[in-house]
This record gives C-alpha cells, sequence and structure tokens, in this order.
C-alpha cells in the first residue's frame, strides 16, 4: 500500500492496512494521527531519539506471550521495521475451537522520510519475529 500523501500532521502518525479473509482480503487502510491505538509496539522519546519496544502482547495462543522489550532505537531520519505472526483462539467455547492468524508488518520512522522507503527500503534496523505458528523450530 502506498503511503497517503500528504500524511496529516500530529507527532505519531499511523497508517494501518488491513487485509482480512472475510472481505476477500480487500485492503482496507486508515489513517491516524496521534492515535491511542496499539500497534504491538510503544513509542518513547528521548534526546531527540525514537525508542521502539514490543507491547507485552494480548490473547495470542501461539507463540507464546512475551514479556515486552526494547526492538531498536531511531535516529532521527531513521526507519525500523518489526515482523511478527500469532495464531490467536477465536473463541474459548472448547466445542468449537476457531482460529485466526495475524502478520504484521509495522514500519517506523524517526521524523519525516521519503516514503518510498517504507515500501522499498531500505531500514535501518529490521526486527523479524516470524515464526512456524505450529511449534516447528523452523520459520516459514
Amino acid at each position: 500500500m502506498l503511503l497517503p500523501d500528504p500524511l496529516p500532521p500530529g507527532e505519531v502518525v499511523a497508517h494501518e492496512v488491513l487485509f482480512d479473509e472475510a472481505t476477500g482480503y480487500r485492503p482496507h487502510d486508515e489513517v491516524l494521527a496521534d492515535s491511542e491505538r496499539d500497534p504491538g509496539v510503544r513509542l518513547m522519546r528521548r534526546d531527540g531519539r525514537l525508542i521502539v519496544s514490543r507491547s507485552a502482547g494480548g490473547c495470542v495462543a501461539y507463540p507464546r506471550r512475551m514479556p515486552a522489550s526494547r526492538l531498536f532505537t531511531l535516529a532521527p531520519g531513521e526507519v525500523g521495521r518489526y515482523r511478527a505472526n500469532f495464531r490467536l483462539l477465536v473463541t474459548t467455547c472448547p466445542c468449537n475451537p476457531s482460529w485466526y492468524y495475524e502478520s504484521w508488518s509495522v514500519h517506523i520512522s524517526n521524523g519525516p522520510v521519503d516514503p518510498t522507503r517504507f515500501r522499498h527500503g531500505p531500514v535501518d534496523h529490521d526486527v523479524d519475529h516470524r515464526v512456524s505458528l505450529y511449534g516447528s523450530s523452523q520459520r516459514r
């Protein structure tokens, strides 16, 4: 997905894109300025640098819930990418267990950067926490 141009003003601007099986994987995107939504990461500004940490997570069945931890720190003008995937239980009823899956690719910049860097790189920091969602040690 292309980043909207121009992005709205704000210290934190999020472009959230969702591809959902229920809608035939048609992309749905939304631009959020100064959003309170949690894209799986927490942002903290310190001395002009942006500290990016992973949130503790919610109702994830696999991989097991991990504590919050620092992913990377961005200097002004830098771009970072965090990728992760999850298997989540839709219902708690043991008679009808249903799963759904999420795959995240979160790109973050500290200040304005060329929008094509989000799609084509290069990124300055790349953290990949994707795993096999069925307990295998191999990544797919």
